[in-house]
C-alpha cells in the first residue's frame, strides 16, 4: 500500500515543485522575442494540435510568412474555425485543416497517406500536439493516453513522413522536425519494461514520462540523420509554462488558483510560440547547427538522461516493435 501511495505523490511533488521553478525563472527571465523571421514562400509545413494555442500562433506565422501550413487535429470545427481565422487576417493565406487524432495509429497512417497522395514536400514539421494529466485511459490501440498521444502518435508520424522530409531538404535548406517537449520531462522516468505505466498510474508521471520520451526520440533521431548525411535536423522545444486548455485537467481547487496565476505569470501562446517557430524557420539553426533541446531562444543542457545513448536506442526499438515497424 505504502509503495502505490508512494508512487502516486512522489511525482505530484516532483512536477509541481519543478512548475514553482520554471515560474520564477519566467518571472525573472521574461519571454524569448521572435527576431523577424525570413518569408517561407514555397514552403510546406505541418504543424498537428494547430487549431488552439501555441500550435495556432506557429501555424498563423508561418501563414503569414507565405508557407503552406496543414493543421493536423482532432477537433474538426476547432481546426477549421482556426484556418478561417488565419485567412481573415492575411487574405493570402495558404493553410488547410486535415483531420488527424494521434490517440489512433489507423488515422495517423491515413493522414499521412492522403499527404503523400498529393505528392506535395515537407519542409517542417512541428509535434505540437499533446495532451496532459488526463484521466488514466486507453488509445484506440490500447496504450495509456500521454505515452500514446504525446510519444507514439508523434514517433509513427514523423516515421511515415521520414522519407519526404529527406527529399525536401537540401544543402543549405534543411527539412525540420521540431518536437514541442517540456521541462517536465526532467521528472521523467522511462521503464522500458513498462512503457505504458500500468504497473501504477499516475497522470504526473505519465505525462513526466511522456515528454522525455519525446526528448529522447528527438535527439536519437537528429544523430541517426546526421549519421546518415540526410538534410533533416530534429530538435525538441521547451514553449515554457504557458496560459493554453492544456491545464484543463488539474484538480479542480488548483485549476481555480492556476487560471488566477496563470494571468498573472504564465506566458501567452504567441510568446510560447517564439522559441518553437526560432527552431523551425530561423537561418541561424541550419544544418549543423540545428538539434538540441532549445527553451526560451537558446540550446540549453537538459538531464543526464535525455544523453544515455543506450536508452535511446533502447526506447527506439521498444518503440518500433510496439508499432510494428521494420
Amino acid at each position: 500500500m505504502f509503495a502505490v501511495f508512494f508512487s502516486y505523490l512522489l511525482p505530484i511533488i516532483k512536477l509541481y515543485l519543478l512548475g514553482l521553478k520554471v515560474l520564477l525563472v519566467q518571472l525573472f527571465s521574461g519571454p524569448f522575442r521572435l527576431p523577424v523571421m525570413p518569408r517561407q514562400d514555397g514552403k510546406v509545413a505541418i504543424v498537428t494540435g494547430g487549431g488552439r494555442g501555441i500550435g495556432f500562433e506557429v501555424a498563423r506565422h508561418m501563414a503569414r510568412l507565405g508557407a503552406h501550413v496543414i493543421i493536423g487535429g482532432r477537433d474538426e470545427q476547432e481546426g477549421l474555425a482556426a484556418v478561417t481565422r488565419i485567412c481573415e487576417e492575411s487574405k493570402e493565406a495558404k493553410v488547410e485543416f486535415k483531420k488527424l487524432d494521434l490517440a489512433s495509429l489507423q488515422s495517423v497512417r491515413q493522414f499521412v497517406q492522403s499527404f503523400k497522395e498529393r505528392d506535395l514536400p515537407l519542409n517542417i514539421l512541428v509535434n505540437n500536439a499533446g495532451v496532459m494529466l488526463v484521466p488514466e485511459s486507453r488509445t484506440e490501440d490500447g496504450f495509456e493516453q500521454h505515452f500514446g498521444v504525446n510519444y507514439l502518435g508523434h514517433f509513427l508520424l514523423t516515421w511515415l513522413l521520414l522519407d519526404t522530409l529527406k527529399h525536401s531538404g537540401k544543402c543549405g535548406y534543411f527539412s525540420r522536425v521540431v518536437s514541442v517537449s517540456s521541462s517536465a520531462h526532467r521528472v521523467g522516468e522511462i521503464t522500458l519494461n513498462d512503457l505504458n505505466g500500468c504497473q501504477y498510474y499516475s497522470a504526473h508521471a505519465a505525462y513526466c514520462r511522456s515528454k522525455l520520451a519525446q526528448l529522447l526520440f528527438s535527439s536519437h533521431l537528429h544523430q541517426l540523420l546526421q549519421r546518415g548525411g540526410f538534410p533533416v535536423t530534429s530538435c525538441a522545444v521547451d514553449p515554457g509554462m504557458v496560459d493554453t486548455g492544456l491545464y484543463r485537467h488539474l484538480w479542480t481547487p488548483l485549476r481555480l488558483a492556476q487560471s488566477i496565476i496563470a494571468h498573472l505569470l504564465f506566458w501567452t501562446p504567441a510568446e510560447g510560440a517564439a522559441t518553437v517557430l526560432y527552431a523551425a524557420l530561423s537561418p541561424d539553426l541550419e544544418g549543423d547547427c540545428g538539434g538540441g533541446y532549445w527553451a526560451t531562444g537558446r540550446r540549453e543542457m537538459t538531464t543526464p538522461a535525455t544523453f544515455d545513448p543506450q536508452l535511446q536506442l533502447s526506447l527506439w526499438d521498444a518503440t518500433q516493435r510496439l508499432l510494428g515497424l521494420q
